[in-house]
């Protein structure tokens, strides 16, 4: 179970990376600024580049809100994905750093995330925006794949199902801690740079139908299936009752992330419910491009849920 000192752990985790790449920022900040006042009078006055007008044209007005994400596969998908669709039909500029096949725990701890994050946020300011709100995706590469099988009591089991107490350390505990540590370290980059805290917000994932098809079939970049072996390995054979396991899990992994969102301190950060968005039913390749990704089609529709919410941000 999370107590009150392991969140604060985690958070006061999240505080200390973010002051260590702050000093690390700060330092490779002199030297480019030195670079830029050592480099040639006739190079630092002399103008950009124009554009032609017809591909200005083309490219259309500059937006009024940025957005920096840092996510998953549903923030970086071959062809479309959440961000995209943000840019391209709602008119938003998105900066990312999100990546497909990263776990929570990556983008919690691994080496570079939060330096690249906070480069992108430099990056903002050099150009006069502060961005509107970050987004935030992970989870699902942490349930799903080769370790998913681990999570399931076997069908023929007297307790077959979801593991309860695996769930709990694997969502409960340790996704939920790695959370905290991210939206701490980020928050910690934006009060430093920005001055204020910027409006993050979470996702969960909607129901999946473990129907073993993978990324094109199986292949290239985001093979797969992620669910369907876990799910054949321990004996469960029936797709409906693969989709009410499933269903079980996503509610599990929602409640995480809506009791982070109301983190007293965390009042900036905004929990999406995006379950019941997508089919389960007959219809459900319509929505569903594979177990994990949804279709052209699918994204649009999780997309709008994305877009209601940033309307109401200031």
């Amino acid at each position: 179970m999370i107590t009150a000192e392991m969140l604060e752990k985690a958070k006061e985790a999240g505080r200390q990376q973010a002051g260590a790449v702050i000093a690390f920022r700060n330092e490779e900040l002199k030297k480019r600024t030195k670079a830029i006042a050592e480099a040639p009078k006739a190079k630092r006055l002399a103008r950009p580049a124009q554009p032609r007008k017809a591909v200005l044209r083309t490219l259309g007005p500059p937006s009024p809100h940025l957005l920096i994400a840092e996510g998953d596969s549903w923030f970086n998908y071959p062809l479309h994905d959440i961000l995209r669709i943000l840019e391209d039909h709602y008119g938003y500029d998105v900066d990312s750093v999100a990546h497909w096949g990263d776990k929570v725990e990556d983008m919690a701890y691994a080496e570079g995330q939060l330096e690249k994050f906070t480069r992108l946020v430099e990056k903002a300011l050099r150009r006069g925006s502060i961005p509107k709100a970050i987004l935030l995706s992970g989870g699902g590469n942490d349930v799903a794949g080769d370790e998913f099988g681990m999570l399931l009591n076997h069908a023929a089991s007297s307790i077959a199902g979801l593991n309860d107490s695996i769930i709990r350390g694997v969502v409960d505990e340790r996704a939920k801690i790695a959370y905290v540590t991210i939206i701490s370290k980020i928050t910690s980059v934006c009060l430093e740079r920005i001055g204020q805290a910027v409006p993050i917000l979470i996702h969960g994932y909607d129901f999946p139908v473990p129907d073993g098809r993978g990324f094109l079939g199986g292949w290239w970049l985001l093979p797969g299936p992620w669910l369907e072996p876990g799910f054949r390995t321990k004996g469960f054979t029936e797709l409906s009752k693969r989709i009410d396991i499933a269903k079980q899990l996503m509610i599990r992994f929602n409640e995480m992330l809506n009791d982070i969102a109301s983190i007293p301190d965390f009042s900036h950060v905004h929990y999406i419910n995006l379950r019941n968005t997508l089919s389960t039913g007959r219809d459900y390749e319509e929505d569903w491009a594979n177990e994990l990704h949804p279709t052209e089609e699918g994204f649009e529709k999780v997309t709008a849920r994305f877009a209601e919410v940033l309307e109401t941000l200031p």
